[in-house]
């Protein structure tokens, strides 16, 4: 049965433990834990080791599994020891993002190179490495997302298939999905309005506030079969949100979810 998280991303002006305690309040059954540098970072690449026994009690105080980290970067001097660190805290998949440009061959070259390479270096630590079509990068479509995935064959290799990148590129998200499931090993969601370049504020980012068709897209993933996390990925809250109104989106978002997903049987 599909589980269902939050990205701690949300919470980037609260600790861990804050972040947690409020996922778990909103019914969650699990957390992506952020490790992206500059924008939030409660898994801290530098100095994971010294984190490790307090992370994995913060999740385990809140009943929640952890389900994947968000690296965003295909650095390597990052992605080593997030493989390391995934292995070590119990984190079954890292998330990147594609890098590049949009439109440049040499770009989606590079890119796909340097997937195939890097999940190579997460199957040795028993990880698996998933990256996402993203508006703006050399992977930002069904036609780029397919390129990567017949170009690696690793089993430790998936897709992260977010809808809102998707939809923003100018496809129906809930069409594209059946063409890349079989890969889809981790599921980034939100909502939008409209098909500009960012996303909008937070609380458009709230699932059901937009203009995606949702429960396409969830029924869509109960028809293939998928059952891996389903994670909320709002980015944008500011110092000024308070703790209450980065809850309320996921809150929200969760009871919207979970109807659409127990309505399908997928719950």
């Amino acid at each position: 049965m599909i589980k269902l998280g939050v990205n701690s991303v949300l919470f980037k002006h609260f600790d861990f433990a804050t972040a947690a305690r409020q996922i778990a309040l909103a019914g969650y059954d699990g957390v992506e834990i952020a490790a992206i540098a500059g924008m939030c970072e409660h898994l801290d690449l530098s100095r994971w080791k010294e984190q490790k026994s307090e992370l994995q009690a913060i999740a385990a105080e809140n009943g929640l599994a952890f389900l994947s980290t968000e690296v965003a970067s295909l650095n390597e001097e990052r992605l080593l020891p997030a493989f390391e660190a995934a292995a070590e805290i119990g984190i079954p998949i890292v998330n990147v993002g594609p890098g590049g440009k949009l439109g440049e061959e040499e770009d989606l070259r590079a890119s796909i190179e340097t997937l195939a390479r890097m999940a190579e270096r997460a199957e040795s630590y028993g990880v698996k490495l998933c990256v996402k079509a993203h508006v703006g990068n050399a992977i930002y479509d069904t036609a780029t997302t397919l390129r990567a995935m017949e170009a690696i064959p690793s089993g430790a290799f998936g897709i992260d298939m977010d809808p809102s990148h998707i939809h923003r590129a100018g496809e129906n998200a809930e069409e594209a999905l059946p063409a890349v499931l079989s890969r889809v090993r981790h599921i980034h969601i939100r909502d939008c309005k409209g098909r500009e370049q960012g996303p909008g504020p937070i609380e458009l980012q709230a699932c059901g506030r937009g203009d995606i068709d949702l429960y396409g897209y969830c029924k869509a993933m109960a028809d293939g079969g998928y059952d891996g996390p389903v994670v909320l990925e709002v980015i944008g809250a500011t110092p000024e949100h308070s703790l209450a109104q980065v809850s309320i989106v996921a809150a929200e978002s969760y009871g919207y979810l979970n109807a659409l997903l127990k309505r399908l049987n997928a719950r």
